[in-house]
């Protein structure tokens, strides 16, 4: 439960990450809400903050008309409208509805009816789920037609419309003009690569400190998988049954990444490019998270140095879960060479135009077909090749899934249920792979050294003061204080 400063701070931030962490409760109006609620935030001194919807029912709070925060009982985001509705856009991203005869399947998976899903939506972002899938699509066939040089037919399939006569008419009718008549001269990428590629740009919030997040990424390349060549970092990428490789340099100018990709990922473009802003944290607010971490004197000096440091993601759950396993109780160096063994025992082998890219990251359900021996035999200590099996096997059985279906607490849970991996590696996870802004590896020895050889218990009460951005304030440690 976060201390009442902290869950101010994440109320008015309206980060959706924190819906279903608590509720807040209004003494002015004896209404209670979510965080993500789009009436005024009240102020601070009106408010008391509760763990679950039933706490505050019971201290007399009635639920919001807006929000409906009984929609969402304990502690559970998949029962939320807005974690709902972020979900399926994340599904239509992943390109997923094209595989089930209809919203009926993805309604169960969140344990409601067709009607409940469709209410939800409509209720949170104005529209019907069809509405959603196409003005989603059409987002991203508007940004194609203007950013790259793709046939109007290839743009037409990777905005996910079966057709380019279905496609020319839902453009006509929503624009008014052809995709030809949108369409307007793009200047030559500034790289040249061999093969089909296209490119586009992913923007941010500014400020954005591009050589650190280099940096931090350098230190841990899955070598054949990923590689960074100057400012520019690459990496191939296999999402379902495509193939193809990405990179991905800056353009300070424009507070954007240029991201230049092989048309062979066109199919699935909307789960490429939500990955990526996931990998370079590109959704976060940058002067909010450096203004609340900033009262505290210890980092102050930081974040003046380097205000748009930000949490490096994950461009694939599975992969940063193995990376984080190998990583226990090593220095990133050595958990960097035994990752790399990984990948060149397990990845798929690939040719790309780049001599340092040659293999896919390794597949769940390939690991979790492997013996303990295939594991250990590249250097990996039994308790860590038991650990990434029993991970991996579930992974591919569905038990654990990177898709925002569960509260981060709940993964959290789920981690370290498995053998080997403790509250170190389920934090670590959270923080990179979940997107979690309030994270905080208190067994880190680095974190503690440089905090003043604290205990994991004095770490995590010095922390409180950082929440709920506790992630941001552990990359500002790791990285200035050491």
């Amino acid at each position: 439960m976060l201390d009442p400063d902290s869950a101010y701070q994440a109320l008015t931030s309206r980060d959706t990450r924190f819906d279903g962490v608590f509720y807040v409760g209004v003494t002015s109006t004896g209404i209670y809400c979510r965080p993500v609620c789009p009436v005024k935030a009240p102020m601070q001194k009106n408010c008391l903050f509760f763990a679950s919807a039933e706490a505050a029912e019971k201290a007399h709070f009635r639920p919001c008309l807006r929000c409906r925060p009984e929609l969402a009982p304990g502690n559970a985001p998949v029962d939320q409208p807005h974690r709902i509705a972020d979900r399926l856009v994340q599904r239509i991203e992943e390109g997923l509805l094209e595989e089930h005869e209809g919203l009926d399947e993805i309604a169960a998976e969140f344990g409601l009816s067709l009607r409940q899903l469709r209410r939800i939506v409509q209720q949170e972002l104005g529209v019907s789920p069809l509405e959603l899938k196409q003005t989603r699509r059409m987002l991203l066939a508007k940004q194609l037609l203007t950013e790259t040089r793709l046939p109007v037919i290839d743009v037409a399939y990777a905005s996910g419309f079966s057709s380019l006569r279905r496609f020319n008419d839902v453009f006509q009718a929503r624009y008014r003009m052809t995709p030809s008549a949108l369409r307007k001269e793009i200047a030559q990428p500034t790289q040249s690569y061999p093969g089909d590629t296209a490119q586009l740009r992913l923007s941010y919030r500014p400020p954005y400190d591009w050589q650190a997040m280099l940096n931090f990424l350098q230190m841990r390349l899955m070598k054949e998988v990923e590689a960074i060549e100057g400012e520019t970092y690459r990496r191939t990428v296999a999402l379902g049954k495509y193939r193809g490789w990405i990179s991905v340099s800056h353009l300070p100018a424009k507070n954007a990444l240029q991201v230049t990709f092989t048309t062979s990922l066109i199919p699935v473009l909307p789960a490429l490019l939500r990955r990526l802003r996931d990998l370079f944290d590109l959704n976060a607010q940058p002067l909010l998270i450096a203004a609340h971490l900033r009262q505290d004197p210890l980092l102050a000096s930081s974040i003046n140095t380097f205000p748009g440091l930000r949490v490096p993601g994950a461009f694939d759950g599975f992969e940063m879960g193995v990376r984080a396993i190998l990583g226990q109780q090593i220095t990133v160096k050595a958990a960097t060479t035994l990752s790399s063994r990984f990948a060149q025992a397990f990845g798929e082998p690939c040719l790309t135009p780049f001599a340092d890219l040659s293999r896919y990251s390794a597949h769940p359900q390939h690991i979790a077909e492997a013996t303990i021996d295939d594991i250990a035999r590249l250097g990996i200590v039994s308790a860590r090749s038991n650990a990434i099996l029993a991970f991996a096997t579930a992974c591919a059985e569905g038990a654990l899934r990177f898709n925002a279906t569960l509260s981060p607490d709940e993964m959290m849970r789920l981690l370290v249920s498995l053998p080997g991996i403790g509250p170190w590696t389920a934090h670590y996870i959270a923080m990179r792979a979940l997107r979690w802004p309030d994270a905080f590896p208190k067994e880190d020895i680095a974190i503690r050294n440089n905090l003043g050889g604290l205990t994991p218990r004095a770490a995590e009460e010095r922390s409180q003061q950082w929440r709920p951005w506790r992630s941001y304030a552990v990359m500002h440690i790791w990285k200035s204080l050491s």
